[in-house]
């Protein structure tokens, strides 16, 4: 039985590692007397071992957690238990993440840049099995549909590794924010460049934006 069915209530576990981000969203979610945060995670291993002791009904699931990305969590998440109802909320507004996170078995896809009531729609909606999409995603899914070859060609962190390049992060700074080590920071942005066939940071950054990649921060 998940925690949270004994009382009626929704249970949450929240995955982010920035506490006074995971903080904000507890009160934003328990505003909602419908719902109830029951955990609290900030790595990879903290949230495999909080969701196999608490199983909560859903899991608001960050991407972009240093280490191992929020899409291999879910992964990981999905292969251990096929039930478990993930629901991935992210600064990231790319068509091209959200398709990704749908496949690999999240139930649905909110942006940080969203409404605060939308959180708690989605995390009401996919508890009752259905699937949300925030709006700004749907749009960015739809434009994304005519530039497939991306998402296609680059793993989910190298996704990541190239965003971060587009915003003039250097190798060094990009394994310090994802939690890599410069060497393998420095592996991943070689193997863009020979996926997409650029020579160069510039040609990297000019492919990205041809495909829409979203550079924001």
């Amino acid at each position: 039985m998940s925690v949270g069915d004994g009382d009626g209530r929704i249970g949450v576990l929240l995955v982010d590692d920035h506490a006074v981000v995971r903080e904000g969203y507890r009160r934003l979610l328990e505003r909602d007397v419908r719902l109830s945060v029951v955990g609290e995670a900030s790595s990879a291993a903290e949230t495999l071992r909080l969701d196999a002791q608490l199983r909560p009904d859903v899991i608001v699931l960050d991407i972009a957690l240093p280490g191992v990305s929020g899409i291999e969590i879910l992964r990981r998440i999905v292969s251990r238990r096929p039930d478990a109802c993930v629901l991935m909320f992210s600064m990231y507004q790319d068509g091209i993440y959200a398709t990704r996170a749908l496949q690999a078995g999240a139930r649905g896809f909110v942006s940080k840049a969203s409404a605060p009531d939308s959180l708690i729609e989605a995390v009401r909606c996919v508890a009752s099995g259905q699937r949300y999409v925030s709006s700004d995603i749907e749009a960015a899914m739809s434009k994304q549909k005519s530039h497939s070859g991306l998402a296609d060609a680059l793993s989910t962190r190298e996704l990541e590794v190239l965003r971060l390049l587009t915003q003039g992060m250097r190798v060094d700074e990009i394994g310090e924010r994802l939690g890599l080590s410069p060497k393998t920071a420095a592996n991943h942005q070689s193997s863009i460049k020979q996926k997409l066939g650029a020579s160069s940071a510039l040609q990297l950054i000019l492919i990205a934006q041809q495909y829409g990649l979203d550079s924001a921060k």
